[in-house]
């Protein structure tokens, strides 16, 4: 059980760094693009270590439709809400707003699961993490707040990966397939799609930066997706949904950390909005009802 939970830490915080990450490739290449580097050299690392340790097999196409469901929900759709809304907000903001995926995992795992009924606290957490959403997207600021279509693409981004967690746990857990195979079907899906729907047009201004480049296609790509599916699918397949969504009280704390140390404006309610978020995630998951003693 102590590796599950090295792994969530060890995702919470590659999920927190990616932020910057994408705030710099954005300055010189559109969001799309982004995207797909990204997902390209996640995928490249995946797809040499799962061939060569013999995981990828032909009878798995017939999972191909759950492979490419999850390519649209866990991958380009949320990678492309979380690049979209990084651009447009600073990266502590759009770090705090990635830390409500569990909330929407769990309002996705009443819906789709019907596993157990929300207790009183879980109903506290969830109205908690939203008000810690609208805390941190600050709209009584007006124009002069945060950018409210960014915020909407991060939390589009966020609902995505909350359903894919709970359609992983429902279609793909069942088949027992290895962490590996499931996060290489998945980015190779989702490769196929962005290099069909990318428009290229200056996609090589990112080699003007060296630490862009390597912030994409090491931060990003190796471990920012190709090592991040595969500690996602593990997490999954040892926690379940939920719990595995808990990763995500690391990473908004890693990108607030991160946004501190570039000069981004850190006042009180990036601190109050951290504490809500945070504080909403933790009742959701440790408000559950207890089984009834044998």
């Amino acid at each position: 059980m102590l590796r599950c939970y090295l792994a969530l830490l060890l995702l919470g915080v590659i999920w927190g760094s990616n932020f910057i990450f994408m705030k710099w490739s954005t300055a010189l290449i559109s969001p799309m693009q982004t995207v797909m580097l990204r997902v390209i050299f996640g995928f490249i690392p995946l797809l040499v270590v799962a061939w060569y340790s013999k995981q990828l097999k032909v009878s798995q196409l017939k999972h191909l439709f759950h492979f490419a469901v999850m390519s649209v929900l866990a991958t380009t759709f949320y990678y492309y809400g979380f690049v979209a809304g990084t651009t447009l907000i600073p990266t502590s903001v759009a770090g705090l707003l990635s830390g409500s995926i569990p909330i929407f995992t769990f309002i996705s795992a009443f819906l789709f699961l019907r596993k157990d009924r929300p207790t009183f606290q879980m109903f506290i957490g969830v109205i908690m993490g939203f008000i810690g959403i609208v805390v941190s997207a600050r709209p009584w600021e007006g124009a002069e707040g945060v950018n409210v279509v960014g915020v909407m693409w991060m939390l589009a981004g966020t609902t995505s990966l909350g359903v894919s967690f709970v359609y992983a746990q429902r279609q793909l857990s069942p088949l027992k397939l290895p962490p590996l195979t499931l996060a290489t079907w998945q980015t190779g899906c989702a490769s196929l799609t962005l290099l069909i729907l990318t428009d290229f047009s200056g996609i090589t201004s990112i080699t003007s930066d060296l630490k862009t480049v390597l912030g994409v296609v090491i931060g990003l790509g190796v471990l920012g997706t190709g090592g991040a599916f595969f500690l996602y699918y593990y997490a999954i397949e040892k926690l379940g949904s939920v719990k595995a969504s808990g990763a995500t009280y690391i990473a908004p704390v890693v990108a607030v950390i991160i946004g501190a140390f570039v000069g981004e404006d850190m006042n009180s309610s990036i601190v109050v909005a951290l504490v809500l978020i945070l504080g909403g995630v933790i009742l959701i998951q440790t408000g559950g009802r207890k089984a009834p003693l044998s």
